[in-house]
């Protein structure tokens, strides 16, 4: 048991005028006398607990019925475990037992209506893929422990392929898991989506962590990671304008207000996510430039004319 856990359970018993002393908090946690007496040491120096001895019942009570601790009615900590659970819920982790204990740890250490705050707290992503949980276990333990993931994975156009690969990160992005690793198959850093992987076990021991990798997850726009090709400029116009004007999409972004709305620029690797982007704002978003991206997304919006027209 942590010593957070500890204090908590030695605050209860006070409030509750228990009187509890050194002993008490040993019986409960199978501590030592001394850890004992630094636990209680804490609460009162540094939490600043107003306790106080009372020889005839040989136990602490607060001399202000008033204090409580400074983690327990905190509404951002609140907020940050109402976060918590959800985030977990919506990426597909909410069976995992681990996730199941943390979470009742933690709300554990909540009084009162802050506990309601995972009824009232709404997060949602869309698009979300959960992973299969065997394939998640053993891609997490081979990232722990520096090892080799075997696995089987499927392409966009429903190819079976078995690779080798070397993990570096575990990546959720926009509510979706994926594993940034060394293939050995294609010797370079390739991006693979977890709910794609069929099956996946542990191998034989990495040469490659992300410690020693120069694999930047933010050095380009999107989850199609690799060196910069080009900067991007895409024209954002009427409301498109307002709302992306208040949007972050990279660390590297330059907002800039024109004439006509704002311009935003970006450094892009692949542009297959950044065409989905501009897409989406129609006739208020146009890309200014490189070339190369503007004809990209003409292209795409002729197929989709031809679409429609038959």
């Amino acid at each position: 048991m942590s010593l957070l856990e500890r204090i908590h359970f030695f605050h209860q018993e006070l409030t509750r005028n228990r009187y509890p002393n050194a002993r008490t908090l040993m019986r409960e946690f199978e501590i030592s006398q001394a850890t004992a007496r630094r636990d209680i040491a804490y609460l009162r120096d540094r939490l600043l607990a107003p306790l106080a001895y009372d020889q005839q019942k040989n136990g602490f009570y607060y001399e202000q019925e008033s204090f409580s601790l400074p983690f327990l009615n905190n509404s951002r900590i609140a907020l940050l475990l109402g976060m918590l659970n959800r985030f977990a819920e919506e990426t597909g982790l909410k069976q995992l037992p681990e996730i199941k204990q943390l979470e009742q740890r933690l709300s554990a250490l909540l009084d009162g209506d802050y506990q309601r705050l995972n009824d009232i707290l709404h997060c949602e992503w869309i698009e979300v893929e959960h992973p299969d949980p065997q394939v998640f276990d053993t891609t997490l333990e081979a990232i722990v422990r520096q090892r080799r993931l075997e696995l089987t994975y499927s392409t966009l156009k429903q190819e079976q392929t078995k690779r080798i690969v070397e993990p570096l990160k575990l990546i959720n992005y926009q509510g979706r898991w994926y594993l940034a690793a060394w293939c050995t198959m294609r010797e370079e850093i390739r991006t693979f989506h977890l709910a794609r992987i069929n099956n996946a076990a542990v191998g034989s021991r990495s040469e490659r962590s992300a410690s020693k990798s120069d694999y930047n997850l933010d050095q380009t726009f999107g989850i199609f990671k690799g060196p910069i090709r080009y900067r991007a400029e895409i024209l954002f116009t009427g409301e498109a304008a307002e709302l992306v004007k208040n949007q972050h999409w990279h660390r590297e972004q330059e907002v800039i207000s024109s004439t006509d709305g704002i311009i935003m620029r970006l450094p892009v690797s692949d542009d297959r996510e950044l065409m989905m982007k501009v897409l989406q704002y129609g006739a208020q978003a146009k890309v200014l430039g490189p070339l190369e991206l503007t004809n990209r997304v003409k292209t795409e919006i002729f197929k989709l004319y031809d679409s429609y027209r038959s």
